[in-house]
């Protein structure tokens, strides 16, 4: 069966060319232009993913990712024509999983369209796997991480970043150990979205993210996750 895929996209031409060299490799792209439209489709219909445009006529992509984020748990690939690092960051702290600047070989956005498609299946058949520290649970198949019960909210990527990083509790991870765990399709070495990931999950996770006592950066090597953890 086709992976279902929302692009909200204002050019219909890039649209129709990404659905034309997608469709024949078995995802199905459903587009609109504006993000009214897009927002109205996606509270209606099941989409395995969503493509979404920064520059939108009327609405910011910004703004549409973080109404979306709040709402729907779907891995968002965000493109845009301005390829400043900023905004990348920006568009990651709002809750993207991965970012593409444009123009973008079409090959590039299929590898990293499947790379989150991956990243948020679950296999079926496998035994409930759950981690659990203290009052920190991570459950792999419902893909959820709670705080004493109490879900928090994390990307597709960041709950596999997560999950990479307690299952070698107590190891410090390279950026490099870490791309390797992750399929290493989304960062450089020295990407900072790296860092934006892993921000954002302390501050799904930490009590006090800004003195981290579950991931512990070390300096010029990596990130640990403390094996020991009492809260």
């Amino acid at each position: 069966m086709a992976e279902r895929v929302l692009m909200i996209e204002d050019d219909r031409g890039l649209s129709s060319m990404v659905g034309e060299y997608l469709e024949p490799l078995g995802i199905r792209i459903t587009a609109c232009p504006t993000a009214a439209e897009g927002l109205q489709l996606l509270g209606k219909d099941a989409f395995d993913a969503l493509i979404l445009d920064v520059m939108l006529p009327d609405l910011d992509g910004f703004e549409v990712c973080r109404r979306v984020r709040a709402e729907h748990d779907i891995p968002i690939l965000m493109l845009t024509a301005r390829g400043d690092e900023m905004d990348r960051i920006v568009g990651l702290e709002l809750g993207a999983d991965d970012y593409l600047p444009k123009p973008f070989n079409p090959r590039e956005l299929l590898a990293r369209l499947r790379a989150i498609l991956r990243r948020r299946s679950t296999t079926s058949g496998k035994r409930e796997q759950i981690l659990r520290f203290g009052r920190l649970e991570i459950d792999r198949d419902a893909r959820a991480v709670r705080i004493g019960g109490d879900e928090r909210s994390v990307t597709s990527y960041q709950f596999d970043l997560l999950w990479a990083l307690a299952t070698h509790a107590g190891r410090v991870m390279s950026r490099e150990a870490l791309m390797d765990a992750l399929r290493g399709e989304q960062f450089e070495a020295f990407d900072r979205s790296l860092d934006v990931h892993i921000s954002r999950i302390r501050a799904a996770i930490e009590d006090d993210p800004k003195h981290p006592r579950r991931i512990i950066t070390v300096r010029g090597a990596g990130y640990v996750f403390a094996k020991q953890q009492d809260a």
